[in-house]
C-alpha cells in the first residue's frame, strides 16, 4: 500500500491495533446481535473509534486515486471485525481523498456496497460518498445511478435512491424520481424505507413538491414510504 507515513507496519495493522486498544469486548456480542452481523465486532463504540482512526489517518496522503483505493480496499477486504470495515469507509472520506471522489472511484464503492450488503455500510457510502462523486462527475454519475436503480441488487437500488440525501436545493428531482420509479411498487423493506427517506429529506427543501408527488402516487407508494415521506410535514428543520 502507498501512503505518506514512515515505513513500518501496514496501515491495516495500524488500524487493527488502534481499534483493539479502545475496544470494550463486553459490548461486542450485543453490537453484533443488533446489526445481525455474521462478522464479529471488537466492541468499539462510535466516538472512540473515530478518535482512534483520526490519529491513525492523520497525515496520510496518496500520489493518485489508485493508491488511495488500494488502501481503502485493503482495509475492506482484509477486515476480520466490522469496525475495520467502518474504518475503510472513514478512510474513503479523509480530507486528502476529496480530490479522488470522481467516477473512477465508483467501482470501489460498488464493491463495498455489494459485498457489505447491509444498511450500516451502504447508507454512509450512498448518502455521502456517492453524492460527492455526483457533484464532481454529474453526467457520468447520473447515467450510472439510473442503471443502478434497475439493478437486481437491492443495495445498489437503495444507493441510487439515497445518493442525493445531502443535496437540498441542488437535488436533481428528475433523477430522484427516476431512481425511485423502478422500486416504487417493491415489497422490499429496505427499498420502501429508502424511498420514504429520500422524499422526506427533500421535503425539508420543498414540502409542497413532496406532498404533490405523494398525492399523485398515492396508489403506488407503500404505506411505509408515504409515512416516511410526510413525517416532517408541518415541522421546522430540526423539529
Amino acid at each position: 500500500m502507498t501512503h505518506s507515513k514512515p515505513a513500518g507496519k501496514p496501515l491495516t495493522i495500524q488500524v487493527r491495533e488502534a481499534l483493539q486498544a479502545v475496544a470494550e469486548p463486553a459490548r461486542a456480542p450485543a453490537m453484533q446481535a443488533y446489526m445481525k452481523s455474521a462478522m464479529p465486532y471488537l466492541g468499539v463504540p462510535t466516538v472512540p473509534r473515530r478518535a482512534a482512526l483520526k490519529r491513525v489517518f492523520a497525515g496520510l496522503d496518496w500520489p493518485d486515486s489508485a493508491a488511495w483505493q488500494a488502501d481503502v480496499l485493503a482495509l475492506w477486504r482484509g477486515a476480520t471485525h466490522r469496525e475495520e470495515r467502518y474504518a475503510a469507509i472513514e478512510l474513503s472520506a479523509v480530507k486528502a481523498a476529496r480530490r479522488f471522489q470522481r467516477i473512477d472511484a465508483l467501482p470501489m464503492y460498488e464493491e463495498m456496497i455489494v459485498t457489505g450488503a447491509w444498511w450500516d455500510y451502504v447508507d454512509e457510502i450512498a448518502g455521502h460518498r456517492l453524492w460527492a462523486v455526483l457533484q464532481n462527475d454529474r453526467a457520468a454519475m447520473r447515467e450510472t445511478m439510473l442503471a443502478w436503480s434497475i439493478d437486481a441488487d437491492i443495495w445498489k437500488r437503495r444507493s441510487a435512491i439515497l445518493c442525493q440525501l445531502l443535496a437540498k436545493s441542488e437535488t436533481d428531482l428528475e433523477l430522484l424520481y427516476a431512481c425511485i420509479e423502478p422500486s416504487i411498487g417493491s415489497t422490499e423493506f429496505f427499498l420502501r424505507k429508502a424511498i420514504g427517506w429520500a422524499l422526506r429529506q427533500y421535503a425539508w427543501t420543498d414540502p409542497d413538491e413532496i406532498a404533490r408527488y405523494v398525492a399523485v402516487n398515492e396508489d403506488r407508494l407503500s404505506g411505509l414510504s408515504k409515512r416516511e415521506a410526510l413525517k416532517n410535514k408541518g415541522k421546522r428543520r430540526g423539529g
